[in-house]
């Protein structure tokens, strides 16, 4: 009798926890619906803007439009400008909700009293920015497909899905852990200086608009970008979506992407759970 009752304890612990982390995701989603417009036209405006000068504009106006191999710029955007998107959208999505949670009265607290651990708490706050930095990713894709002069139409085609899958699921799982640690580690006063001056230039050198092969010329920039996440992303995605341009062996944006997603993952639960219940 004793051992039954054991038995059904945990597998109704279980079913619980189950259940309030499909409520807190559906609770972000609705907020995510809710907020949908103009989430969208935030992440949409700046790709939009860059395709439309440098693919559309500058062709016009006899500024060229061909990169390296002759390939036409707007080609060796795309992987970069759906990575560079997906990975601000996800640390955004997480760093500044979270920051004003644990700056806030209370406000960390209320969902802390949820009957779940602290770190299914976390959880559900890594897959909810997961998912906005998915959207963000199946926003961006169309305009910077669609976006370009007559003849200047980017080359893309999916050569291998199992990898374009895993490159966006462990993407946006690293950046949106990332996105965490960052908001359990760093005063809430300097977030906004954080974005300034580290986020521009990660993604200025994060190989958006150029292979990460076309710094052969430069070995100490090119080895100083790998310590940026978002060189992986978009290296990945270039790989995937582009294989007609030179980009980083599979094998080192794979494993970096995996190591750095497990890492982070696991150093971000590790803060946000001391945070929590400091």
């Amino acid at each position: 009798m004793t051992t039954t009752v054991l038995t059904k304890a945990p597998a109704a612990a279980r079913s619980r926890a189950l259940h309030t982390f499909a409520a807190m995701m559906a609770r972000d989603v609705r907020v995510l619906r809710r907020n949908f417009v103009m989430s969208a036209v935030r992440i949409i405006i700046q790709p939009l803007l860059f395709v439309f000068v440098f693919a559309y504009v500058l062709p016009k106006v006899g500024g060229g439009g061909a990169g390296p191999g002759g390939e036409s710029f707007s080609t060796i955007m795309v992987p970069g400008l759906v990575g560079s998107s997906m990975v601000l959208q996800a640390m955004a999505a997480v760093t500044f909700p979270l920051v004003m949670e644990l700056s806030g009265p209370g406000a960390i607290e209320d969902r802390a009293l949820a009957p779940v651990s602290v770190r299914v708490l976390g959880l559900q706050k890594i897959l909810s920015a997961v998912v906005e930095g998915l959207v963000a990713g199946i926003l961006v894709f169309p305009v910077v497909l669609l976006v370009h002069a007559q003849g200047q139409g980017p080359a893309v085609h999916v050569a291998d899905w199992p990898m374009l899958v895993f490159v966006l699921l462990a993407g946006a799982v690293l950046a949106a852990s990332i996105g965490m640690y960052l908001a359990t580690r760093i005063d809430p006063r300097q977030i906004q200086v954080l974005f300034t001056l580290v986020m521009f230039p990660a993604m200025m050198l994060g190989c958006v608009y150029f292979p990460w092969t076309a710094l052969d010329g430069t070995p100490w920039l090119q080895t100083a970008v790998l310590l940026n996440p978002m060189v992986y992303m978009n290296e990945g995605l270039r790989a995937a979506l582009t294989p007609q341009i030179d980009h980083m062996p599979s094998w080192a944006f794979l494993l970096a992407l995996l190591v750095g997603a497990a890492g982070f993952v696991w150093l971000a639960m590790r803060s946000f759970a001391r945070r929590v219940m400091q």
